[in-house]
């Protein structure tokens, strides 16, 4: 599938209609043309000239530009710069050049569409049309009738003659859209004599039009200045010489050079130099890091006052930007379930507008010897009444909207469904390790009942780990004086929930919680030992084989900083109950989750328990899981919604529905009351589409509604629709807890 920007969209019902039609054209299955983005994709072998005809049928165009941000920046590195180096020696690197720019220079022809005048051209012929209205209105009743008729026909023929073309060819292939509405209203309201109103209404329905495209395109605008943050260039090292390379020529082992102002190329390690490091266009988080050498950066962040050296750990393709770039791009893609009901309910809505126009127009008359002249008038009123664009207006510009500013905070969004979802939890569930607490356990207490084994067991057992609690113990064994030398277990296994087993010299070992050791007859001293610990809120490691436990490591993990304020916020938005999922045992549990402040707490779980436990969960309603992406992924799978934090980690990214970019949690309330703000929106949008409409449909009972109330209606539900979605990007200052 090959990927094209369009330019000059009206309205989502408008671009509904263009898919259909190109769907039909041969080859033209499968095609999609998404309104909220304005991308179309389309089989390769489809004729791009039948497409661009359907689009200009209804104004719009393919675009010059890139229809994605990875052809953008590979143009941009291609065509500016074929790589060069200070030395003089120009280098060209086409070899990576695959990605589809979704455009043809040959084929621009006369629709190269230039955004920035694009707004300007539709709004020219609504201004063109105004001022010869006004001189209508000035010259009505001091010159002859048929001067003035003539000035209201032209400036309606100005400003409505794309609108009737469209309309005219919709109503002969019977196919009812706002143009038809508006077509058969205008023509009604000339055969009837009402010059002066159906001028009125092509100009505000022009206006009208206008006003709807701006709205989206400054949506769109907000989106795309996230998708452009990407650097186009990089300074790689070769044989002592800095040579600036396109960054997708970049590739991992890479050697690059980051002056001060530069952005960070992509994901990598600095091996020279330091420098504040500000990864905002990540995390959204403006406070600069310091970072030097053995430190990982992450592509996009900016370099600040330091000059480094970084080795490159990952393509550009496959770095933590590109992958939220392209991430951002499908969130803003999807519909949501309000979306598409909305697009349903308008398929009928418009047809069913006809009906009850006709119904206005012939009832009173016939039924009710009313006259002819004043219900076709009402009737034409409630023709222009049911154009719907309002109503599909009422849900993307605020979801995308949300989206694009929830991607500048931190907070990668991986669709509308999920923002919406996001606005709507009720319960909400937290991993313990590594997201209430910080995920980097010590040992606080030890117990040794057998000095010569303990130590080098647990070594060689925990050296083969990358669990946190793993990691603890061999910094301990380390801090001891223990290394494991060179040697390895001649088996090891984990037991999930339960923790490790393996063979050492010809012996079963096994190292984990109280499970571990379940097939033990413990001493009385070990018992009084583990219950100690437990007491003391530690998190216990036992290390033991067939016959005796060797020791007790107790482990203790930081609570982070912000979990209790988190929390509270949380419970501050009327969560009805927060949980907290850990494998430890009760009084650890117990006494981390008083300390936070959650609702509930489930302890002692395996990883099957804790979907069992979600599962439950969303038994009582709406449940979303906040974790760290890199061990509870079948807990968040099972979730309403599945929330994962991290820098970017792999895990996190392909896990949840919803990243947070953060090292901690500090930024979940704001998502939640953005979440919450972006469905208030919608719901009142709907309220407003519908409620405007409805009052002027019941002003047509004692025959009030005119041509003129009709457009207005209808204008300014859209205005106030469009208005409201934009109010998404005004920034309102937030507590330290929203802002993380």
């Amino acid at each position: 599938m090959k990927q094209y920007q369009v330019k000059g969209l009206s309205c989502g019902g408008c671009a509904m209609r263009l898919e259909q039609e190109i769907r039909e054209l041969e080859h033209g299955e499968g095609a999609t043309l998404n309104y909220n983005s304005g991308r179309l994709r389309v089989n390769e072998e489809i004729s791009m000239e039948a497409v661009r005809r359907i689009l200009k049928s209804d104004g719009a165009s393919l675009s010059a530009a890139p229809a994605d941000a990875a052809a953008h920046t590979e143009a941009a590195g291609s065509i500016n710069g074929h790589a060069h180096s200070h030395a003089g020696q120009r280098i060209h690197s086409h070899d990576d050049h695959e990605i589809e720019h979704g455009h043809d220079h040959a084929e621009h022809g006369d629709e190269h569409d230039h955004s920035h005048g694009s707004g300007w051209t539709k709004l020219r012929p609504v201004l063109a049309a105004a001022i010869l209205y006004v001189v209508g209105l000035l010259l009505d009743g001091r010159v002859e009738s048929w001067i003035v008729v003539t000035i209201y026909l032209a400036a309606t023929a100005i400003s409505g003659y794309s609108t009737f073309l469209k309309g005219l060819r919709n109503l002969l292939r019977f196919k009812f859209t706002m143009d038809t509405l508006m077509t058969v209203a205008l023509v009604g309201a000339i055969a009837i004599g009402e010059w002066k109103e159906a001028t009125l209404v092509a100009i505000l329905f022009g206006l009208n039009e206008w006003l709807e495209g701006l709205g989206m395109e400054k949506a769109r605008r907000s989106m795309d200045a996230l998708l452009k943050t990407a650097p186009k260039e990089a300074r790689k090292m070769e044989g002592g010489r800095e040579v600036i390379v396109p960054i997708l020529a970049l590739a991992a082992g890479d050697i690059v050079k980051i002056r001060p102002g530069d952005q960070i190329p992509s994901d990598g390690e600095i091996i020279e130099g330091v420098s504040s490091v500000n990864e905002a266009a990540i995390t959204g988080e403006s406070l600069p890091l310091y970072k030097a050498a053995g430190d990982i950066v992450l592509g996009g962040s900016l370099n600040q006052d330091g000059l480094l050296l970084v080795r490159i750990t990952k393509a550009y393709r496959d770095s933590s930007l590109a992958r939220i770039l392209h991430l951002v791009q499908e969130a803003q893609e999807t519909k949501t379930p309000t979306e598409l009901f909305i697009n349903k309910f308008a398929r009928y809505y418009t047809p069913a507008i006809m009906i009850i126009a006709v119904v206005v127009m012939l009832a009173p008359p016939l039924l009710f010897r009313g006259d002819w002249s004043t219900w076709l008038y009402q009737g034409l009123s409630v023709l222009i009444v049911g154009c719907p664009c309002a109503l599909i207006l009422a849900s993307p510009i605020a979801i995308v909207s949300g989206i694009a500013r929830m991607a500048r905070h931190g907070i990668l969004v991986k669709g509308g469904v999920h923002l919406e979802q996001l606005g709507k939890l009720e319960l909400i569930a937290f991993d313990k390790t590594g997201t209430l607490t910080k995920g980097k356990p010590h040992v606080t207490e030890v117990r040794v009942y057998d000095q010569e084994r303990l130590f080098r067991v647990a070594s060689l057992i925990e050296s083969g780990s990358t669990h946190p609690l793993a990691k603890a113990v061999l910094e301990e064994t380390i801090r001891r004086g223990i290394t494991d030398a060179g040697e390895t277990p001649s088996s090891l296994r984990t037991i999930a929930g339960v923790g490790m087993e393996a063979e050492i010299d010809g012996s079963i070992y096994r190292l984990g919680n109280e499970l571990s050791a379940s097939h033990l007859d413990m001493p009385e001293q070990v018992r009084s030992d583990i219950e100690a610990l437990k007491a003391a809120g530690l998190t216990l490691a036992i290390v033991s084989d067939d016959s005796a436990v060797l020791g007790l490591f107790g482990i203790e993990d930081e609570v982070r900083e912000e979990s209790q304020s988190v929390i509270a916020a949380i419970h501050g938005l009327h969560i009805r109950r927060t949980v907290m999922l850990t494998g430890d045992h009760e009084k650890t549990a117990s006494k981390v989750a008083r300390r936070i402040g959650v609702s509930e707490v489930k302890s002692g779980l395996l990883p099957e328990d804790k979907v069992d436990a979600i599962r439950s969960l969303a038994a009582e309603g709406r449940v979303g899981m906040v974790g760290d992406g890199v061990n509870d992924a079948p807990a968040l799978a099972a979730a309403t919604l599945g929330i994962a934090m991290g820098k970017g980690t792999d895990s996190a990214m392909e896990t949840a529905d919803i990243v947070l970019m953060q090292d901690h949690l500090g930024k979940l309330p704001y998502a939640m009351r953005l979440a919450r703000r972006v469905d208030r929106i919608i719901r009142l949008n709907i309220g407003i589409a519908l409620g405007l409409k409805l009052i002027a449909l019941l002003l047509t009972i004692p025959g009030w509604l005119t041509l003129w109330i009709a457009i207005l209606s209808d204008m300014g539900a859209t205005i106030l629709v469009t208005l409201i979605g934009l109010t998404l990007f005004l920034e309102r200052k937030e507590s330290s807890t929203a802002q993380g």
